[in-house]
């Protein structure tokens, strides 16, 4: 088993803690119940000025609320990445929690619509109770969303009047706090003033979750997160929720909220009801907060949130027919002012009731959340019904549309139609629709030939052949799939479709089941439409990013089985465990040899290395008995122990190992122990701790290591390889010196060495040294700047004939999946195929001018077609062809790596893990003659 798949059976297994004591209280009446109040729990009312409560304080009030109140049972749900506990309160009526067993069961079967009839769902949902997420806390930073949460929790176990009654009778809510490290880390750092107007929750001194600080929120269909996993499990696997509210602060200026419904584009793979569900839910809101008289509340394109994107808490419910709400609020405990914005005085559909200019404190805030929360209980409790028979229609949908003929329409398939028309009839232009088109409609054969062409319908499943190059990372996606509620299938034999045979152990996918969408989005590319300011204007920004395939991003291989098909199936049960590898052709073997091309030959490498195994790097291809062994190939010298290391090791990692008879010849790589810094920053830097978390799940031993240290320079003393990420190196020209937030001298003395920024003045030329005396230099994104820094002659790529760089209308590549070419002969890129799926978001492109040349640039990567767009959105791609995204270059004794891409976005590309993990060792690496080296003694 994987690290990854390891550290999810963990969670998984954690199951869900009771308190005891809960039951205890079930048989105390509802009438007249008295619970503990904040103020008497925490000395001060939720919402009061200047106050902030830790997670310490609210687990502790949760246990008591849930040994008083007969309307809570709270659960462990897992552990935080600091390992805490991870709690969830699930709040009704006591009689509906005597039977919570059937109402989640009730949930479950019309979620996942399986062996059920309409006219049974019909029932179900009649019989069940709408399931409601209310969460809080996720960006710590947000003090709202987790003191909202308390007081809802509050409320809900004490008020009785009418309406909560009926909210406990009808629902169970599982009210969440998504982020119980950050709400610790940020409470104590607020609270830490004596005086209260000192108090500020700026200056955090590192990230508000372990690895990912606000990226938390980008982590859901991934689920490389221990909080992650905890959430989805609950969601995806447990609780089936109808309805997921993610609070969020703050709001858009001039306002005091915003909540849905969202801006266009809506995704195109999920159910028609979803956004309609989404528009239900947000009207009621709004609908509410000006019967209460609460102004200030704004929708639509009073932000830049839309229902596009895929990821993030309230955006992955999307892709399980569960209607996903975010809202936006303004507040905070130090009181702040409602400035006057004059557009947002004007009454219009997207802000129905501005508010005025006015000081704002924390408790008006948490009353703004509790009547949002309310309004969500309120619809849900008087469309309790619909809520429950919806979501099992998109699961039933999902279902047939999975065992028969379907085609999904997108721009690309618009687009296709339009040249169609116009091949049809020239000579009547459909001008984007608004031509002769328009009027008459455009000739029905286009809708035959183009929008049901039979080559271009949705599949009826996907296959995943085990004998792929990397099978153990095709595991580790099996096992993303399975997080998110999917069916995974292993195949028990050999089988074949449409007259291709597959292995043994391979994975199958099906789209008929509920979580099609989801299916489908991680598989199929996202085609994210042309979205402009107006004709000819620049593109609108989107949320975040307009394409993501995971599939790609992990470099699977996979296939789209059109058809439907079936086999010797069998439904993975939990997570997939990785296949076991071989050790094979042991008999007599001096050495064995295992593929570059398989990531966890990183961690197999780590491990052996602190063994004291000598393990290589061939550095050319060649045969070994009928065998093609590549460049790259890794070669561990036999000592004593090394055959049962390697039994280990394939066991656990899926990696295979065979042996040979006699040493590879010819020039080779020696691996050895590399001092790997990696810059951090003040307050933390999230693509450094995503970087942090890549090492730690291929066991890189690495230090941190941040601008002070770096400007006293003397860096070989210390380091053979800096990895910096993006964001890290400024651009050319700057040489401004940062602290990163917080005034440095309230800054505690243990974080004092960690304030400063890397200047070209001061850092760039240590960073230089560094590299002339031989070190090695990682730089992803924008650090690829040190390029111009060290006058490499590279030049960017994307200029326009006059000499300017292209402007926003000619280009934009936001956050989207591209092909690039590799050479693949380098040994930076060892393991890696001809072309490569990369993240690219506007990210850096060379001209590799002959200067670059002359200076021995090398390029790597490069664009070798006018459309490398894989997945998202890139205007302009076709001024992409011909760049370099990736090169090295010597500098001294040293060697620069410059990754235009961000090789490690999120922990989701393993498809260019090796990028980093090659330049790694590289750094590390002594260049040897495998006849001299082989006949020194091997490790034991």
């Amino acid at each position: 088993m994987t690290a990854t798949s390891s550290k999810s059976a963990r969670l998984s297994n954690a199951g869900f803690v009771i308190l005891a004591a809960c039951w205890m209280a079930l048989a105390v009446p509802v009438s007249g119940q008295q619970v503990t109040t904040p103020t008497q729990a925490f000395g001060f009312n939720i919402g009061d000025d200047y106050q902030l409560a830790t997670y310490t304080q609210l687990q502790d009030y949760w246990a008591t609320l849930a040994r008083e109140s007969p309307r809570i049972v709270l659960e462990e749900i897992g552990r935080t990445e600091e390992g805490r506990p991870h709690l969830m309160a699930i709040i009704t009526s006591p009689e509906n929690h005597r039977n919570l067993d059937r109402y989640r069961e009730i949930s479950r079967r019309l979620a996942l619509a399986e062996d059920v009839t309409d006219e049974e769902a019909r029932q179900l949902a009649e019989d069940g109770k709408a399931i409601i997420w209310i969460d809080g806390g996720l960006h710590a930073t947000e003090v709202l969303g987790a003191h909202q949460l308390m007081e809802f929790v509050y409320q809900m176990a004490s008020m009785n009047d009418e309406e909560t009654r009926r909210f406990l009778d009808d629902a169970i809510v599982l009210a969440v706090h998504a982020n119980p490290d950050g709400m610790e880390l940020v409470s104590n750092w607020y609270m830490r003033e004596a005086d209260p107007m000192e108090r500020s929750t700026g200056g955090i001194p590192v990230l508000y979750q372990k690895y990912t600080g606000h990226d938390n929120n980008r982590d859901f269909y991934m689920s490389t997160q221990s909080e992650t996993m905890n959430m989805n499990r609950i969601m995806y696997r447990t609780w089936y929720p109808q309805i997921v509210y993610n609070h969020h602060q703050t709001g858009p200026a001039g306002t005091v909220m915003f909540a849905p419904p969202f801006r266009d584009p809506f995704n195109y793979n999920y159910h028609s009801l979803l956004p309609l569900g989404i528009e239900a839910v947000g009207t009621a809101i709004h609908s509410r907060f000006v019967a209460e008289g609460k102004a200030g509340t704004t929708m639509r394109s009073g932000a830049s949130y839309s229902t596009w994107w895929n990821g993030g808490l309230r955006t992955t419910p999307y892709f399980h027919n569960m209607i996903g709400l975010l809202t936006e609020t303004i507040g905070h405990p130090t009181p702040i002012r409602i400035p006057l914005i004059l557009d947002n005085q004007l009454p219009r559909n997207d802000l129905p009731l501005p508010i005025e200019p006015q000081e704002w404190h924390f408790r008006s805030s948490i009353d703004y959340s509790q009547t949002s929360n309310r309004a969500v209980l309120n619809y849900a409790t008087r469309n309790k019904v619909d809520l429950l028979y919806n979501i099992y229609i998109m699961g039933r949908d999902a279902i047939a549309k999975g065992k028969r003929d379907t085609w999904r329409t997108d721009p690309a398939v618009i687009a296709a139609a339009r040249d169609a028309a116009r091949r049809i009839e020239p000579s009547q232009p459909d001008r984007g629709g608004t031509g002769s088109f328009r009027r008459r409609g455009t000739p029905d054969e286009v809708f035959t030939s183009v929008f049901r062409d039979p080559d271009s319908r949705d599949p009826r499943g996907y296959i995943i052949p085990s004998d792929q190059a990397d099978f153990p990372t095709a595991t580790k996606f099996a096992n993303v799939l399975i997080h998110n509620g999917v069916a995974v299938h292993r195949a028990r034999r050999a089988f074949s479709v449409d007259d291709k045979r597959y292995p043994a152990g391979s994975y199958v996918v099906k789209t008929a089941q509920a979580f099609r969408p989801f299916v489908l989005d991680m598989f199929e590319p996202q085609v994210h439409p042309n979205d402009f300011a107006y004709p000819g204007g620049p593109p609108v920004s989107p949320y975040d990013n307009t394409g993501w395939t995971v599939a790609f991003q992990m470099g699977i291989d996979f296939d789209r089985i059109l058809d439907g098909f079936d086999g010797p199936f069998e439904r993975i049960d939990g997570f997939a465990d990785v296949a076991r590898g071989r050790v094979t052709n042991t008999n007599g073997a001096v050495g064995f040899v295992a593929s570059h091309r398989v990531n966890d030959v990183f961690i197999a490498t780590n491990r052996l290395m602190k063994e004291g195994e000598q393990v290589y790097w061939m550095g050319e291809s060649q045969m070994d008995g009928g065998e093609m062994m590549e460049a790259g190939t890794v070669y561990i010298a036999a000592g004593r122990n090394t055959r049962g290391r390697l039994e280990a090791l394939a066991a656990e990692l899926g990696i295979d190992f065979r042996g040979v008879r006699s040493a590879p010849g010819g020039r080779a790589m020696r691996m050895q122990p590399v001092r790997v810094g990696l810059w951090d920053r003040y307050g933390g830097s999230m693509p450094s701790g995503w970087a942090r978390w890549v090492l730690e799940e291929f066991e890189f031993d690495y230090e941190v290591v941040y601008p002070q240290r770096l400007d006293r320079g003397n860096l070989n003393a210390d380091f053979d390889v800096l990895v910096f990420v993006n964001g890290a190196i400024p651009g050319a020209g700057d040489g401004q010196r940062g602290f990163g937030g917080g005034n440095p001298d309230n800054v505690p003395s243990e974080y004092q060495d960690r304030l400063g920024s890397v200047t070209t003045d001061e850092t760039v030329p240590q960073l230089e040294a560094f590299l002339r005396n031989g070190g090695t230099m990682i730089t992803i994104g924008s650090s690829a700047a040190m390029a111009r820094h060290l006058g490499t002659g590279l030049q960017n790529y994307m200029m326009d004939h006059e000499g300017e760089p292209l402007a926003r209308e000619q280009y934009f590549v936001p956050g989207s999946i591209a092909k690039i070419r590799v050479d693949n002969t380098q040994p930076i890129a060892w393991g890696m195929d001809e072309e490569v799926d990369v993240h690219f978001n506007n990210s850096p492109v060379f001209e590799l001018t002959e200067q670059a040349r002359e200076k021995g640039v090398r390029p790597i990567g490069w664009f070798d077609t006018r459309e490398p767009l894989r997945s998202g959105w890139a205007w302009g791609q076709h001024y992409l062809n011909g760049g370099v995204t990736i090169a090295e270059t010597d500098v001294g004794e040293g060697t620069l790596y410059l990754f235009g891409p961000e090789i490690i976005r999120r922990g989701q590309p393993h498809g260019t893990f090796k990028f980093l993990f090659n330049g790694i060792y590289l750094g590390g690496a002594e260049e040897v003659n495998m006849v001299d080296a082989t006949t020194s003694e091997a490790g034991g």
